[in-house]
């Protein structure tokens, strides 16, 4: 008995065409129309998939790969989504968010999304900020090894705190001014670790990749030795394809 079919993303009908593919389990991939929409799926071979690297890979590969082939146009899915038959599909999201779904499709029409997380050594900023604050390093050293008073520990950690958080803002106002133009939108993430200071996705032209690429490795150059960036320079769009509630 099969468990169903495990559903990967939303393009407009037709869809991809004669895809050699194979998504979860090794399972071939293939497109379900439903009225103006094409759903990719494979047949279902769990009841329910942990998301192990592994898989959330495989689902990722799918979607990839159809974006490589042509098919720019598309609305990912979440991981692990599987249904027992179309119905449903048609019931709950096809015709009552089918205006949504255009829209969408529209506006992702072309473009892929990208992704920079930077990261910076704290130990590291704090003795450049120390060693550019002269006035704030020598308050810091005139009460170390003393016994001090509540405010005191409180006023020296806010100055140090403070001085950290206008060298991250800095450098995170630089990298907003450098790529947001380039973006026909942004979306700023949370923080995923301590070291982590910015987490941002953009939703720019396909072929605009290279020129943001480029911007990348301007900025990695000026900040040399300060940050390490993360940069992906394609992922299918998940941050921008949120329909609303």
């Amino acid at each position: 008995m099969g468990y169903g079919f495990y559903l990967y993303g939303i393009f407009p009908a037709p869809g991809p065409q004669a895809l050699d593919l194979q998504g979860l389990d090794q399972q071939p991939v293939r497109v379900q129309l439903l009225d103006d929409f094409a759903i990719l799926f494979s047949e279902a071979q769990q009841e329910r998939y942990l998301a192990s690297r592994r898989n959330l890979l495989d689902h990722e590969k799918v979607l990839e790969t159809a974006m490589q082939l042509g098919y720019r146009s598309l609305l990912p899915l979440q991981f692990g989504l599987i249904v027992q038959d179309w119905q449903p599909v048609m019931e709950d999201l096809i015709i009552p968010k089918r205006d949504q779904l255009h829209q969408l499709l529209s506006r992702l029409q072309g473009k892929r999304e990208v992704g920079v997380k930077l990261f910076w050594d704290n130990e590291a900023e704090l003795a450049m900020l120390m060693a550019e604050n002269q006035a704030l390093k020598a308050e810091r050293d005139r009460l170390e090894g003393k016994s001090l008073r509540m405010d005191e520990v409180i006023a020296i950690g806010q100055a140090i705190e403070q001085g950290l958080q206008a060298r991250q803002q800095a450098i995170i106002d630089t990298f907003r001014a450098t790529l947001n133009p380039l973006a026909a939108s942004t979306i700023e993430n949370d923080l995923l670790t301590d070291s982590m200071i910015y987490n941002a996705a953009y939703l720019i032209a396909w072929d605009d990749e290279s020129v943001f690429s480029e911007q990348i490795d301007a900025l990695d150059h000026q900040f040399e030795n300060r940050l390490k960036i993360r940069y992906n320079n394609f992922t299918a769009p998940y941050n921008f394809a949120q329909l609303e509630q």
